[in-house]
């Protein structure tokens, strides 16, 4: 029997950039849904499930980055979910804020069709979030070595007690990780960090 073919969803609001990607990816043997707004697309991520999400970032009613942002929110499990995301914004500031949201490629238009066909098969086969994070996300050692023993469940003291630091340095580490990872808390750095492959906890 084989193997069903991959859903993608693809989020963009130009309706014949949407058309050609979608004959496109078809075409390489993937099933394909289209959304042209980020509100419609949130709803058929929540319907559909697929295996990875294409988004434009500038469209109306909701960007890519609102949609990406809500869709964590709303159930963590869809942090998971590998999102691409296609923009003609090709500026750094664009680039990094959607990597603090979770994202994991950018494909910047006019669409090269086969970087875009090597990104989403390495995306689908799970060569995960550690290729590009790293690039942006620069933790020193010793931040890494916090985060995963955070990870681990250990407190603040704990870890001062298990490197030999004084608590305050531990918590000045963790600061400074979770404002490298855009992360709120140092749970959310810790899941960041571990999604990234930036740790192994």
């Amino acid at each position: 029997m084989s193997e069903a073919p991959k859903k993608i969803l693809c989020i963009e609001d130009d309706r014949e950039t949407a058309a050609l990607i979608a004959e496109e990816l078809v075409d390489r043997g993937y099933d394909v849904t289209l959304a042209h707004d980020g509100r419609e697309g949130l709803a058929a991520i929540l319907r559909i499930m697929p295996d990875l999400v294409l988004s434009d970032i500038s469209m109306p009613a909701m960007s890519g980055f609102e949609l990406l942002d809500r869709l964590v929110a709303l159930a963590p499990r869809f942090a998971r979910m590998p999102f691409v995301f296609l923009t003609a914004l090709t500026d750094r500031d664009n680039e990094l804020k959607g990597r603090q949201l979770g994202a994991d490629d950018y494909v910047t238009k006019p669409i090269d069709f086969d970087m875009l066909a090597a990104i989403i098969a390495a995306r689908l086969a799970g060569v995960a979030r550690a290729g590009l994070w790293p690039k942006t996300v620069a933790l020193n050692e010793r931040e890494v070595e916090v985060l995963t023993w955070v990870a681990r469940g250990k407190t603040s003291a704990d870890i001062a007690q298990i490197i030999g630091l004084t608590k305050r340095t531990v918590d000045f580490h963790i600061d400074n990780a979770r404002e490298k990872l855009g992360a709120a808390t140092r749970t959310e750095a810790v899941v960041k960090a571990a999604s990234g492959k930036l740790i192994e906890p």
